[in-house]
C-alpha cells in the first residue's frame, strides 16, 4: 500500500501547526515549527494569499495528514459520512477518530499515530480478545482493546504508557492501568478533538 515516506516535519510546516507526527520531538525545541515557522521550499518565507478553494484544500490536506489517510480512502470516508444521518463534517471526524490506529494512540499505547499504525500492523493489539492488524478497522461501542500477551514488555509500549498521563483521554474512551486495557464507551465526540480543524471547509470542498 502507498504511504508517505518523506520528512513528516515538512507536513507540519506546510499547514503551519503542530500535527504531532513525531511524538516526543514535537514538544521539544527541536520541533521544526519552533525552528522554522514558515512553509518549506525556496520561497517559503514569502507572503502567500490563498483562494477560497486553496483554503478548503489545505484544510482537507491537514486532516488527511493528521490521521495518516491517503486521498482515495479519505474520499471513501467522506462518502460514508455524507450518507449518514446528522452533520456530514462531524460524521467524518467521528469515522476518523474511531479508526483502530487512532484509538491505540488516544489510549496512550503509542507516542504518535504513525507509531500506533506500525504497532497495529505488527499485531501488538487485540479487540475483544482477537488480534487485529488493520489500522483502518472501525472500533465500535463496547469494544475492549488490549495488548497481545508478552507485548507489554516491549520498550516502545513501556515508554508510551509511562507518558500517557501527559495526554488527555477522550470522554468516549476509558483505560484500566492495571490490566492495560482500553474500552470504547460510546461513539467519538467532536469536542474531544483539540487540534484546530474546520471540517465544514472539507464539506464545502467536496460539495463544489
Amino acid at each position: 500500500m502507498a504511504r508517505y515516506t518523506d520528512s513528516v516535519c515538512r507536513l507540519c510546516r506546510r499547514v503551519g501547526i503542530k500535527l504531532f507526527l513525531k511524538a516526543d520531538r514535537c514538544v521539544t525545541p527541536k520541533c521544526a515549527i519552533e525552528r522554522r515557522a514558515y512553509v518549506p521550499g525556496q520561497h517559503g518565507q514569502g507572503r502567500k494569499k490563498f483562494s477560497e478553494y486553496g483554503v478548503q484544500l489545505r484544510e482537507k490536506q491537514k486532516v488527511r495528514r493528521i490521521y495518516g489517510v491517503l486521498e482515495k480512502q479519505f474520499r471513501k470516508y467522506f462518502a460514508i459520512a455524507d450518507r449518514k444521518k446528522g452533520v456530514t463534517g462531524e460524521n467524518l471526524m467521528r469515522i476518523l477518530e474511531m479508526r483502530f490506529d487512532n484509538v491505540v494512540y488516544r489510549l496512550g499505547f503509542a507516542g504518535s499515530r504513525v507509531s500506533a499504525r506500525q504497532l497495529v500492523r505488527h499485531k501488538f493489539f487485540t479487540v475483544n480478545g482477537k488480534k487485529v492488524d488493520i489500522p483502518s478497522y472501525q472500533v465500535r461501542q463496547g469494544d475492549i482493546i488490549g495488548l497481545v500477551k508478552g507485548k507489554e514488555e516491549k520498550l516502545t509500549i513501556k515508554e508510551a504508557l509511562g507518558k500517557r498521563q501527559d495526554r488527555t483521554l477522550p470522554s468516549w474512551l476509558s483505560f484500566d492501568a492495571d490490566s492495560k486495557q482500553g474500552s470504547v464507551q460510546s461513539l467519538a465526540v467532536r469536542e474531544d478533538i483539540t487540534i484546530p480543524i474546520e471540517e465544514q471547509l472539507i464539506v464545502e470542498l467536496y460539495s463544489r
